[in-house]
């Protein structure tokens, strides 16, 4: 086992094919693969599961993988140290639901550890998108809620998918509205007095499921309905229409300016926002430090 074959398994982790990896490495695909098969025959396990769809991380793979990062750091760590070896780009993946404060933590971790080079990802995506790119590492994080209404349907893909929950916060629902809502003067408002205002969700692709839905109470009829891809024309929406969504109530002014405001939903649910990952990969540093500026962008 070589530091260069680590460095392999690290990079077809992270473009999810033999060929991407191989342009980056700048080998040829051949030569990429006969490496990583040594490396399976010499540790006798399966690192990457092949099938006509292309290549996934087996669970022994996810395990290894986790080791490898935690080898390679280490190694560039003592070749900055004593050798004067120019850092390697950094990275880190992940994915998540629209939510700001997972903006807010991102851009935090960019301004205190991102180097002259760094090769980064911020994946606002739908939520069945998360648990596919947490499970196969394209993310090594993945954030979304749970409530009493999706945990069955969700755990159960978390199971399978050999991923773990973490919770974050526990909020209770409140709506997003223009400033100049009519609703937006009010200290609580109710489902019924929702009824004439356009409802903007997310749109979930294939997966449109109630479960999938990044709004609770989503098995709901609405008189008036828009979905979306993108937090941006959500909000524009929401101003523009008048329209709502449903949502944590934790908005940021710095990303989403003055002109949006949350107001209590009266309803007794609850919504469990937390982060997913593997529980057989050791979480890289950049992740540990993206947990850590999660949760002090929400404490803020």
């Amino acid at each position: 086992m070589t530091l260069q074959q680590l460095k392999y398994v690290i990079e077809v982790a992270s473009r999810g094919s033999m060929n991407e990896a191989a342009k980056r490495l700048f080998i040829s695909q051949p030569s990429l693969s006969n490496a990583i098969r040594e490396l399976e025959k010499e540790l006798g396990i399966t690192i990457f599961e092949r099938t006509n769809k292309g290549i996934s991380l087996s669970l022994e793979g996810a395990e290894f993988l986790g080791y490898a990062r935690q080898v390679v750091e280490q190694a560039e760590l003592l070749e900055n140290r004593y050798l004067d070896a120019k850092p390697s780009p950094q990275h880190f993946s992940v994915s998540t639901q629209h939510y700001a404060f997972a903006v807010n933590a991102f851009v935090n971790l960019v301004r205190e550890y991102g180097h002259d080079e760094y090769e980064l990802a911020l994946r606002e995506t739908k939520t069945h998108e998360i648990i596919e790119d947490v499970k196969s590492l394209r993310s090594e994080i993945g954030i979304l809620y749970l409530n009493e209404f999706n945990a069955k349907v969700i755990n159960k893909l978390l199971q399978s998918a050999n991923l773990e929950f973490h919770s974050l916060f526990l909020a209770k629902p409140h709506i997003f509205i223009s400033i100049n809502n009519p609703l937006a003067k009010q200290s609580i408002v109710t489902v019924d007095q929702l009824q004439h205002y356009p409802y903007l969700s997310f749109e979930q692709g294939e997966y449109n499921s109630f479960h999938f839905s990044e709004e609770i109470l989503s098995t709901l009829s609405h008189q008036k309905s828009i979905r979306v891809n993108d937090r941006a024309t959500l909000f524009n929406l929401l101003i523009g229409l008048n329209g709502y969504t449903i949502s944590t109530g934790v908005l940021s002014a710095d990303l989403n300016g003055n002109e949006i405001i949350p107001v209590p939903l009266d309803c007794d649910e609850t919504i469990n926002v937390g982060w997913i990952s593997h529980k057989n990969a050791a979480l890289s540093k950049l992740a540990l430090a993206y947990v850590e500026a999660l949760q002090q962008a929400i404490a803020e």
